[in-house]
This record gives C-alpha cells, sequence and structure tokens, in this order.
C-alpha cells in the first residue's frame, strides 16, 4: 500500500521536549507502515540531534534524519517538502503532544474533504500549565471556537496537517524566511491559489513557555521574524496594530471566551499579558528594522 503521511518535524535546541513529541508519534493508533517521519535538526546546540537519532534506530515508523547548520524555519520546512513520499504532510514541532487519534483524524478529514490544503487541529490545555502557559493558551483555545478563523487569520504549521499539492502548487515555504512567518506565508499563497483553509476535529498539545522571560524572548523572535515577512507582504498583518494598547484590548476582549472555556480566574490578566507580548513583538520588529537599514547603509557605503 502506497505510503500516504509524512510527519515533518523541524526541530532546534528541543532537548527538553523532543522526547516527549517523538513518543507522541509513536504512540499513533494511525498504521506505521502508512508513515514516515522526516526530521530535521537545524544546527542545534544540545542533544536534540543525539536524540532524535536514538528514536529513530529503534522505532517501527521508516524515518529520515537531515541535520543542517542553522538555516532557518522556511529552509528546513523545504527540507521535508523535497523528501516527502506522503500525500499529506503533518508538522509536529519539538514542543508538541500528538493525542493517539491525531494522524488519523487529521487524514480522514483531509480524504473526506479535496478541496482542503491546510487543515488546522484544534489546541488542547495540559495538566502542566502554569500561569504563564495557561494564559499563552487561552486565546488559541478561544480561536478555535471562532467559525472562520482559520481562513481568516491563517494557520500555523504546528498541529496542521498540508495537502502536498498545495504545498508544491505554490512553490513549497520561502527559503528567504528564516525566523518566524513562513508559515502564515505559504498559507497565504495556498489560500490564494484557490484551496481551502479549515479546522479538523483532531487536537494536539503544546508546551507552552512557562515564565516571563521566555515569553519575552519568544515574542521579541516573532518581531525580529516578522519583520521579513511584513517587507514581503504587507497584506499579512499591519504593524500598527501589533502595539501594547491594542494587545491590552485584545486581551481585555478574550476574557469572558477564555473564562469560559477554562474556567480559571488567571484569565483576567490577559489584558497585561498580551501587553506584554506586544511590548516584546514590538522590540524585535524594531531591531530587525533598524538592523536591516544598517545593512543596506553598509551596502551603500
Amino acid at each position: 500500500m502506497k505510503l500516504k503521511v509524512t510527519i515533518g518535524v523541524c526541530a532546534r535546541n528541543s532537548a527538553s521536549t523532543i522526547c516527549e513529541a517523538i513518543e507522541s508519534i509513536i504512540d499513533q493508533d494511525f498504521p506505521p507502515e502508512l508513515l514516515e517521519i522526516v526530521f530535521v535538526d537545524d544546527g542545534s546546540e544540545d542533544d536534540t540531534l543525539a536524540i532524535i537519532q536514538a528514536y529513530v534506530s529503534r522505532m517501527d515508523i521508516a524515518a529520515r534524519v537531515f541535520h543542517t547548520e542553522w538555516q532557518g524555519l522556511g529552509p528546513a520546512r523545504n527540507i521535508v517538502v523535497n523528501n516527502t513520499r506522503g500525500k499529506y504532510i503533518i508538522w509536529v514541532d519539538g514542543d508538541m503532544i500528538l493525542p493517539a487519534d491525531h494522524v488519523r483524524k487529521q487524514v480522514e478529514f483531509m480524504e473526506l474533504n479535496p478541496k482542503v490544503g491546510i487543515a488546522k487541529a484544534k489546541y488542547g490545555r495540559t495538566a502542566k500549565d502554569g500561569t504563564v502557559a495557561a494564559l499563552e493558551n487561552a486565546p488559541f483555545m478561544v480561536y478555535d471556537t471562532k467559525l472562520d478563523a482559520v481562513n481568516s487569520k491563517l494557520p500555523g504549521t504546528g498541529g496542521a496537517i498540508f495537502r502536498l499539492e498545495a504545498l508544491r502548487q505554490v512553490g513549497g515555504f520561502d527559503s528567504g524566511l528564516k525566523g518566524t512567518g513562513e508559515d502564515q506565508d505559504v498559507a497565504y499563497r495556498i489560500r490564494a491559489a484557490g484551496w481551502v483553509l479549515d479546522r479538523s476535529p483532531a487536537v494536539f498539545f503544546e508546551r507552552r513557555v512557562r515564565t516571563w522571560k521566555s515569553l519575552w524572548a519568544k515574542y521579541f523572535w516573532y518581531g525580529y521574524g516578522d519583520h521579513d515577512l511584513y517587507c514581503k507582504n504587507r497584506g499579512i498583518f499591519s504593524p500598527s496594530r501589533m502595539n501594547p494598547l491594542a494587545g491590552f484590548v485584545a486581551g481585555a476582549l478574550q476574557i469572558p471566551d477564555a473564562y469560559r472555556i477554562t474556567s480559571c480566574k488567571s484569565v483576567l490578566l490577559l489584558p497585561f499579558h498580551f501587553a506584554f507580548k506586544m511590548m516584546a513583538w514590538c522590540a524585535g520588529f524594531s531591531k530587525a528594522r533598524l538592523d536591516s537599514r544598517q545593512f543596506v547603509s553598509t551596502k551603500v557605503t
């Protein structure tokens, strides 16, 4: 029987979480002979690569491992696209956990909906969430209750299944986007090519950052990477809306739905949480803009 599904795992410095991710792939109730895993270790400086290789040596699922010096997310994802043998690619990040039925539900949904190019699974809530992690996860769970959210906001790769035909039709990921934004960019182009973006009934879990310091670093990195995405396609998002005040308002608007879903009083902190993230994002975006101008100035002189 033809191989049907590729699990694409692009990881960097994920030693503390990738064991859970790999074990959740191994535990899938989908036939292992119809699965393959393509690992891309993008220049990890910890034990990520060694952990991957140890699992590959003893798993029943066909797997290939690619190791590169750091290239960035766009190039790393294209390694998976260019080496897949599956009809679909399910993206699993190094900090994700899949329920045992995740792959089966994703594939069943895509087989029933041939016009869907990308289907995003729903975000689950883990028992290990601390306050910061719970605040980070709540808006994503609210997002899953909005009917057109996937199509209007563009899905990320984590917890999503991509139809290989759609990916190749648009030329894969943009290898020039080495930071964040490669997922929004390719989703934008897949939608523009006429494919439907939808939500599937599958669920996945993501290990969120647990400290305010880590949250700042994460969103600084998002802001820095989104600068290149903005320069490429200014229609995807507006930087003027990515500010602390707008974040505070957005967080406040999320409180009723977040409390209804989680029953956690900590969601009252969402306005401050959003404002904090937007401060970090703006700092990263501004740093990237300054760096790009300095680079242009250096080239001119």
